[in-house]
């Protein structure tokens, strides 16, 4: 029986079209790996990367009960927006109380400043006095040296007999009641400028008491401050406009200075942090767009820019920091985070959170 065999231009033109299918494929292949590797060149992508934005932690300043809460959880308030509020009570006494001790002592200021003009007004009384007295004391000693004159006169005219005795004892009596009167008016004088020294020592007395109670008061002024401060805190507020988060607090509870009682997130000022390895940041710099796929829109892609690139990697800042100087180095490809920054209105809604999954990459260039 012969054999049949195929025509050989069948089998010729099948390896010719199988040889053209493998060069298309070839070609093909090497066109699409070139402009893979082009676009790697240009685009650079991690997974490793997540939203981060700022965690405003509130917390109560003063010890307390709290009386009533505003908010409910993943509620929006604005900046300066009562959140919860302590019960004022205790506080109001405190402040009434140092109302009241401040009171007392501005009282206690008015009587030392009365009593200081009085004193002055009394010293130039006494000044008075004293100038008075010093007037007498200088007619009197004139009167004085007058008398010593008129007794002289009349002893030498008694002994020669040219005046009576009942003259001339008058002339002496009138002698000793000039003498007197100047020992009086010494007495006066010296009374009287001892009243106005210690006059004057009472004044320094008052004015020396009067700064000590202006301190006095002061300090008083500043226990009221504090009281009110206290009281203030009472009422605890928004410190930016978010969305409530991690509250943990009920009305009637018993909170503690300090106590973190919620957290407020504003979602319009959040960022990406992305890892990237080290060996991918020689083009990158601030500035490049940047296209982000977030995991929970895979549809949607949003749009930043890179801000700033860390001053170290991840593993620096970490809570134990490698040692490679311990003789067991192992190199390992390190991570450096990167800020990367949304586009204003490419989160117009406010779809995204904090912690969220990302895709970023960065277009080094267009």
């Amino acid at each position: 029986m012969e054999e049949i065999k195929a025509p050989a231009p069948a089998n010729h033109k099948r390896k010719i079209i199988a040889a053209l299918i493998f060069a298309i494929i070839a070609i093909v292949g090497g066109i699409t790996g070139y402009l893979y590797i082009q676009y790697k060149k240009i685009h650079i992508t991690t997974d490793d990367a997540f939203i981060e934005g700022r965690i405003h932690t509130v917390s109560s300043k003063v010890l307390g009960t709290i009386k009533n809460i505003y908010v409910t959880d993943n509620q929006f308030v604005r900046k300066g927006a009562v959140l919860v509020e302590v019960d004022s009570e205790d506080f109001d006494v405190r402040v009434r109380e140092a109302s009241s001790a401040l009171d007392a002592e501005r009282t206690r200021l008015s009587e030392l400043k009365y009593r200081l003009d009085a004193s002055r007004q009394r010293f130039e009384e006494l000044q008075a006095i004293v100038e008075a007295a010093r007037a007498n004391l200088e007619l009197q000693e004139a009167n004085m040296r007058q008398a010593e004159i008129d007794i002289k006169r009349a002893e030498n005219l008694f002994r020669e007999d040219f005046i009576s005795k009942e003259r001339y004892e008058k002339t002496k009596t009138g002698y000793d009641i000039t003498l007197a009167q100047v020992k009086a008016a010494n007495g006066e004088l010296r009374q009287a400028e001892a009243s106005l020294e210690t006059q004057k020592a009472l004044i320094k007395q008052t004015e020396a008491a009067i700064e000590p109670q202006r301190a006095l008061i002061r300090q008083k002024e500043a226990s009221l401050r504090a009281a009110e401060l206290n009281r203030s805190y009472t009422k605890v507020y928004a410190p930016s406009d978010g969305y409530i988060t991690r509250k943990s607090v009920e009305s009637g509870n018993q909170v503690q200075a300090g106590q973190p009682l919620m957290a407020v997130v504003p979602l319009g000022d959040i960022w990406v942090v992305a890892n990237y390895k080290e060996t991918q940041l020689e083009k990158v710099r601030p500035g490049q767009r940047v296209e982000i796929k977030v995991d929970t829109y895979p549809k949607r892609i949003f749009k930043g820019r890179v801000d700033s690139v860390m001053a170290g990697t991840g593993a620096v800042f970490s809570l134990f920091p490698p040692e490679n100087a311990t003789g067991s180095y192992v190199k390992v490809v390190q991570r450096i985070p990167v800020k990367i920054v949304f586009e204003k209105g490419t989160d117009a809604g406010h779809v995204l959170r904090i912690g969220m999954s990302v895709v970023p990459t960065i277009i080094i260039k267009d």
